[in-house]
């Protein structure tokens, strides 16, 4: 994005001269695998995206945020003392409940303008809002010098979208946003965040992303309701076994103490998050061991779990799925994100790239009525200042 038509802008917005204008980026994400096991203390293996949320901020002299954005009519202007009311399903509700932790950890808010520009597809399930949250906790901390550490900054906006906005999130979206590496994926234990950057070695494949172009509100999903499910679970299990989380369990355990889970459908999510960990891990290897081949069965098996054990997939993610995997040169696909609509990610040969879009797009907007959008993934660095 043109940093230049962003100050631009900036200044249309909230005038004055150019000085003392910051400018941030913090990336998208995607999942390669581990989907659903990152509030269940679980691994995960996400990568940061070229594409993301750029923010320009200056410090005002009074005591008003002035929140701004390229992407939606909405603004806001409102005094430091009223940062803490919540506005329903506004996008101002992320960089607010960043603000609120500042104020609550005892750091304080000073008048700011912000205006934020984000080239991340509006729910397709690659992060924006954590991309929103992080960028602007790494803002006010760089402006406002309150020395935060970075992993404290990757809390707080996790909480922020946790206890403001309303959605029990785990904290691997913001982590990823926070610490990913150019080339590089992040294998992370989300229950204890130690974390190992694994070279992303692709040879002759690449990552494609596809939109279903379907809009999917977390707040307003059955996100909740599945982690309510992954902690009933835990609650039948702890007769046998004493464990606060799902990814405690190793297969073997589940196996032996599944039929604890009375009910049904609690049992199905369980095993969807205990294997899905253990297909993380193993995805992980194949990866290092350069077998793109096995990464890629583990991605089909981590959607088909998604389909059929977690049930959040839906119509539009299994279509592009199921159209993509019949392709030629296509190791493995799956969806990627919450679910019940956002993006799949897909495993591909760098020859076949061209006739996977056109082929899955046809195939998909004959389904669906919907047209599908794709992307090359570039793996790139996390929240970074530029100016």
């Amino acid at each position: 994005m043109d940093v230049l038509y962003l100050k631009k802008e900036f200044l249309k917005r909230f005038g004055e001269s150019d000085k003392n204008i910051h400018i941030y980026f913090a990336p998208g994400r995607v999942n390669l695998i581990g989907e659903h096991t990152d509030y269940n203390g679980g691994y995960v293996f996400p990568c940061a995206l070229s594409y993301g949320t750029y923010l320009l901020a200056r410090q005002s002299d009074d005591q008003h945020i002035h929140l701004k954005t390229t992407n939606f009519d909405f603004s806001l202007h409102v005094s430091i003392d009223e940062i803490n009311r919540k506005y329903d399903n506004e996008w101002v509700n992320y960089p607010l409940g960043v603000m609120n932790q500042f104020v609550n950890r005892g750091y304080g808010i000073k008048g700011t303008q912000m205006l934020f520009s984000g080239n991340i597809p509006n729910g397709a399930g690659l992060s924006s809002s954590a991309s929103v949250e992080v960028v602007t906790a790494f803002a006010l901390n760089d402006i406002q010098n309150t020395h935060i550490g970075i992993m404290e900054l990757i809390k707080l906006s996790q909480k922020a979208e946790n206890e403001f906005v309303g959605v029990n999130c785990g904290i691997m979206d913001q982590f990823a946003v926070a610490m990913g590496k150019k080339d590089h994926a992040i294998f992370l234990n989300c229950d204890t965040l130690d974390y190992q950057l694994v070279p992303l070695i692709l040879n002759d494949y690449c990552l494609v992303i596809s939109n279903t172009n379907k809009r999917r509100c977390l707040a307003d999903s059955k996100y909740n309701e599945r982690r309510s499910e992954c902690d009933k679970a835990v609650e039948y299990l702890k007769t046998a076994k004493n464990i606060d989380l799902l990814g405690e369990l190793t297969t073997e355990e589940f196996e032996k103490y599944q039929l604890l889970i009375t009910d049904p459908v609690i049992r199905k999510r369980a095993k969807h998050v205990v294997y899905e960990i253990d297909r993380t891990k193993k995805a992980v290897e194949a990866l290092s061991d350069n077998n793109l081949i096995e990464f890629g069965k583990l991605m089909n098996a981590s959607h088909d779990s998604l389909r059929d054990d977690y049930e959040v997939t839906g119509f539009e993610l299994d279509t592009l799925v199921e159209e993509s995997r019949k392709i030629e040169g296509v190791a493995g696909s799956r969806m990627t994100g919450a679910g019940f609509g956002g993006c799949t990610v897909s495993l591909v040969h760098i020859n076949k790239v061209t006739e996977f879009c056109l082929k899955v797009g046809e195939k998909y907007t004959l389904k669906t009525g919907l047209t599908a959008d794709f992307y090359i993934a570039d793996v790139a660095d996390g929240v970074k200042r530029l100016v």
